[in-house]
């Protein structure tokens, strides 16, 4: 087991380092080099040397990288001078807000997606089946934004029961102010329950065709026993690489359902940033969810490993 965990975080670290890298790469490939792109193009001669100087970036590449790799470790995202503050300090402020916004969203569409296949794989063929296969279908595949606008114009616009937009101030807004968060999280659960629902309904079916389900059956386990005690633990464990797989998607959802309802996350902040040409905040965005991302994969493989020790002798 030591050593199942020692390649999966050895092979984090690695990638982490390639991401990273890829991201000064980005950086200093922005049209114009950095100076042009961070200043502008009404920068003087003056300016884009001073800024080049004060920044290092007349140092090797190497050098440059080991700085950039350094400040990282030091929590500095780096300098907004569109906003005149620091990345950290910015993101700070917007993280709180999007971690609550996809936390509570996968939360409920793992919990209403795993119920809702379990009880398609027991009801399969039925007319239930059929209805919540065609349901999944649809949610899978509209746009995160149109989803979010239908929301809008039949529960905020005709019904009036929530607001157009999430809570605007800090992070604890979303708990004081819940029917802001309602329309949002409800884009963001209703787009990923299909992902989760179609996964868990195949894994149970393969699972209820398995030797030893059948076994435990002629013992005269009861179904509730068969269910809860052995078919989900096992049709389970797919979904936990799923999970960590769908991180980036996610964050992408969060994105535009941010955009759509205003509400101000790291998905507005990276919209606005990318608006306003401001680089630093989106290449510390990049990295910080690339990591994040890559976190997430290697809780899964841990996760896995536990749940299933043959993944540990791979």
């Amino acid at each position: 087991m030591i050593g199942f965990i020692s390649r999966r975080i050895a092979q984090t670290i690695v990638v982490t380092l390639l991401l990273t890298f890829l991201t000064f790469l980005l950086f200093h490939s922005l049209p114009g080099g950095p100076a042009r792109a961070i200043l502008g193009r009404r920068a003087s001669s003056a300016q884009l040397a001073a800024f080049t100087k004060a920044n290092g970036l007349d140092k090797s590449v190497f050098v440059q990288f080991g700085d950039y790799l350094s400040r990282l470790l030091h929590g500095d995202l780096g300098f907004s001078y569109k906003q005149n503050q620091s990345v950290s300090a910015i993101l700070g402020e917007q993280i709180p807000k999007s971690l609550v916004l996809v936390s509570v969203s996968t939360v409920l569409a793992l919990v209403i997606g795993l119920s809702t296949g379990l009880f398609q794989a027991i009801r399969r063929n039925s007319i239930a089946d059929h209805a919540l296969t065609g349901t999944a279908f649809i949610l899978y595949a509209m746009p995160d934004f149109f989803l979010g606008l239908i929301l809008i114009d039949i529960f905020a616009i005709r019904l009036h029961l929530f607001p157009t937009e999430g809570p605007q101030g800090s992070w604890t807004e979303a708990f004081t102010q819940p029917k802001g968060m309602v329309l949002p999280i409800a884009t963001l659960t209703l787009t990923s329950i299909a992902i989760f629902s179609r996964y868990m309904r195949s894994s149970a079916l393969d699972v209820f065709g398995q030797d030893y389900i059948r076994v435990v059956r002629a013992k005269g386990a009861s179904g509730g026993r068969v269910l809860w005690s052995h078919t989900l633990r096992n049709a389970g464990i797919p979904i936990v690489t799923l999970l960590g797989l769908s991180l980036p998607g996610l964050f992408s959802g969060a994105l535009i359902t941010e955009e759509v309802f205003n509400y101000p996350g790291i998905g507005l902040e990276t919209f606005v940033a990318a608006f306003n040409r401001d680089y630093p905040v989106e290449l510390a965005i990049t990295v910080i969810v690339g990591v994040t991302t890559l976190v997430g994969n290697l809780v899964a493989d841990l996760a896995y490993g536990l749940l299933d020790p043959r993944v540990r002798l791979r």
